[in-house]
């Protein structure tokens, strides 16, 4: 789905239209900048790019081009996926080597990134399964 068609139908006629003209606006400069062409520009109906999902705003403040293509590309870099996912979260106060569960200043910050509760548990589940809990 074109994420630019997207945001340009939720920016004209959406009761959050000023958010979606923002993120509209992001896309563009995403493609000005070079990181992706128009027609790379695909995601979710509400505009979020790649397995980050990332909306455009977050996209230009936090892609990084980690793996050095001179591209931040959140759709099919696994480096600029993880390294941008690292900076977003540091950006809203994640400390390294601390605790993420319940309760800690860094589930805090995961539910900065998601709202919904049910997120905030899986990432904490998965997070402790891939620390070899």
């Amino acid at each position: 789905m074109s994420i630019v068609r997207s945001l340009a139908t939720l920016a004209y006629d959406c009761r959050r239209s000023a958010f979606f003209e923002n993120e509209l606006v992001n896309a563009l400069r995403i493609i000005d900048r070079g990181d992706m062409a128009a027609s790379e520009l695909t995601g979710g109906w509400a505009g979020e790019i790649g397995q980050v999902q990332f909306l455009p705003s977050s996209y230009v403040k936090h892609a990084v081009d980690f793996d050095g293509d001179g591209r931040r590309n959140l759709k099919s870099s696994v480096p600029d996926m993880l390294a941008s996912t690292a900076k977003f979260l540091k950006s809203y106060g994640w400390k390294a080597g601390q605790p993420w569960g319940p309760g800690t200043a860094n589930y805090a910050v995961i539910k900065d990134w998601n709202r919904a509760e049910v997120y905030q548990k899986t990432i904490a589940v998965m997070a402790e399964r891939l620390a070899g809990g």
